[in-house]
């Protein structure tokens, strides 16, 4: 059970982590940077750094849990951290190197990101995902730059980008998955594909996203929910619930 209040907690937390060796800033996201949080919700932190960082340094501190390496959660934007208990309480640290942050946020600023795999996510994260924190995250200590708005150029190139690629993996459902009546690659493909759009419809909004928890129903995509709710084995019923698929993310996109 935790010990001290939250703010004495954060403010402690905090304190120590802008402490290590390289940190630049430090910062509060997830749910509770949104006042979004419940009860027992965790604690998302960030440190920032410029040129290095060593996570020996943090597994230096002693708290429990597991501090993995640069690099160990795929080595691109979201490049690893650590999963912790700090006086009772759940607490993730991401690493935020600096130098690639700053470069995405001049990428994004210019229409320009990729997609990239990550654990838990089933369309990947954009690279902007970086800019999403920094627009969203509540800095606690240091300082960040922060974009002014989401950026019209983001705004303009990645809804087409991002519903393409939910066409392309449709497309391949009904061509590569209904035909051979594989029930449960047809599910997963729409339920990509209903994110990728979703990512879409955020985008076009101007509404930065942090990760895929709740983004299909802020889309306004639950129409998936029922069609997937709904499916049945068969080459003739999963090409018509691919079809239905398409339909819902079409009017989504275009409404």
């Amino acid at each position: 059970m935790p010990s001290l209040p939250d703010q004495v907690f954060l403010e402690a937390t905090a304190d120590r982590l802008a402490a290590l060796p390289g940190v630049l800033a430090v910062t509060l996201g997830g749910s509770r940077a949104q006042g979004t949080e419940r009860p027992g919700s965790d604690w998302d932190l960030a440190v920032y750094y410029r040129g290095s960082f060593d996570p020996d340094d943090l597994r230096a501190v002693g708290w429990q849990g597991e501090v993995c390496g640069i690099g160990d959660w795929g080595g691109g934007v979201f490049n690893g951290g650590a999963w912790l208990t700090i006086d009772g309480r759940r607490v993730d640290v991401h690493y935020r190197d600096l130098d690639v942050v700053e470069h995405e946020l001049a990428e994004a600023e210019a229409g320009r990101f990729r997609v990239e795999p990550l654990l838990f996510h089933l369309a990947g994260i954009p690279t902007y995902l970086l800019v999403a924190e920094l627009a969203i995250n509540k800095v606690l200590r240091g300082g960040l730059p922060r974009p002014a708005a989401y950026p019209p150029a983001l705004r303009a190139s990645a809804p087409p980008r991002w519903h393409g690629t939910a066409t392309a993996t449709l497309a391949y459902a009904r061509t590569g998955h209904a035909p051979q009546g594989a029930l449960t690659q047809v599910a997963g493909s729409i339920a990509v594909a209903a994110t990728q759009t979703a990512h879409a419809v955020m985008a076009a909004r101007g509404e930065w996203v942090t990760n895929e928890k709740g983004l299909v129903r802020r889309a306004g995509l639950t129409g998936v929910d029922a069609l997937l709710e709904g499916l049945t084995a068969g080459p003739d019923a999963l090409a018509a619930a691919v079809t239905e698929a398409e339909e819902i993310l079409r009017r989504s996109v275009e409404g």
